[in-house]
């Protein structure tokens, strides 16, 4: 990792070879979006336009064969590295990245429609069997809402992944900044992140009653889940540190992530909102140095 920020910083040649490159090869887009981030991080936009107008060609291409996913990344990542930069804030960002989400839902829902479609009709067809008993009492029109609710939340769904691949270049592009000029600040920055109680109450508010107001709404599910999941993640980050656990508990934190993603998502979502009312970093926290943001020139 060290190695790959050393070559992007090392010049302008360097950095457009490997943003462009990146984003030209299918599945690296987030490589891609990661080191432009890199790139706007530490030299501004003014000085990063250059490169990462280079990088919008392989998209522009990509988008031009029915792949929208690597300009919508590129720009999203971006555009979030913009606002951090100048905020210094990771909470501003994370709040952002739900517009930023709905803005994807948009473009997914226009381009894709065909697709999605197709995929909520084979979905439904799965309801009686998935809820076996359960779907059988229903009322004929419960069933049609229930179905008109495929496929905004599968829209929601696709869109909250790109919103969280967006938000994790981003993550990168800090990390490598970090790791360059302030080592150790990424951590102490990550694990700061905690959301205020009135954005995290709103956050759950959408999530919970969003379908109410209409099956597109339904889509705010998954994308106000995204703040809070990351919100979640900080909060085991900084009580590890806070305890001098090892490594291990995070480890296994995130494998169990990823094999029990139905479980342990939903908790990460609880966690950041008890978090929000509670604080539990502050109830433990030592008098440990700040040593700046992660930026290394705070």
């Amino acid at each position: 990792m060290r190695a790959m920020a050393n070559f992007i910083m090392r010049g302008r040649v360097q950095a457009t070879l490997v943003v462009v490159g990146c984003a030209a090869l299918p599945l690296l887009f987030w490589l891609s979006a990661a080191a432009g981030c890199l790139v706007l991080l530490r030299r501004g936009l003014s000085d990063a336009v250059g490169i990462l107008a280079w990088a919008l060609l392989p998209a522009l291409v990509w988008w031009y064969f029915g792949e929208p996913r690597t300009l919508m990344v590129l720009l999203g990542s971006l555009g979030l590295a913009a606002l951090l930069r100048a905020s210094e804030s990771w909470v501003r960002v994370l709040l952002v990245s739900v517009a930023l989400g709905l803005l994807y839902a948009v473009i997914l829902g226009a381009v894709f429609r065909e697709p999605i479609d197709a995929m909520a009709l084979e979905l439904q067809k799965l309801l009686p069997q998935v809820l076996d008993g359960l779907y059988q009492q229903l009322s004929v029109e419960e069933r049609a809402r229930l179905g008109a609710l495929i496929a905004p939340v599968l829209n929601g769904l696709i869109a909250a992944l790109l919103q969280i691949v967006s938000v994790l270049s981003l993550i990168l592009g800090r990390y490598w900044q970090a790791l360059l000029y302030n080592p150790g600040g990424f951590g102490r920055e990550f694990r700061s992140i905690r959301l205020p109680r009135v954005p995290a109450l709103v956050l759950l508010v959408c999530m919970l009653l969003g379908p109410n107001f209409g099956p597109q709404m339904a889509m705010l599910t998954p994308l106000c889940s995204v703040p809070l999941v990351f919100a979640g993640l900080a909060l085991i980050h900084g009580l590890v540190a806070e305890k001098h656990l090892g490594r291990f508990w995070l480890v296994g934190l995130y494998v169990t992530l990823l094999l029990f993603m139905q479980l342990i998502y939903p908790l990460l979502v609880v966690l950041a909102i008890v978090d929000s009312l509670i604080d539990f970093r502050g109830r433990f926290a030592s008098k440990d140095v700040d040593n700046g943001p992660a930026n290394g020139e705070g």
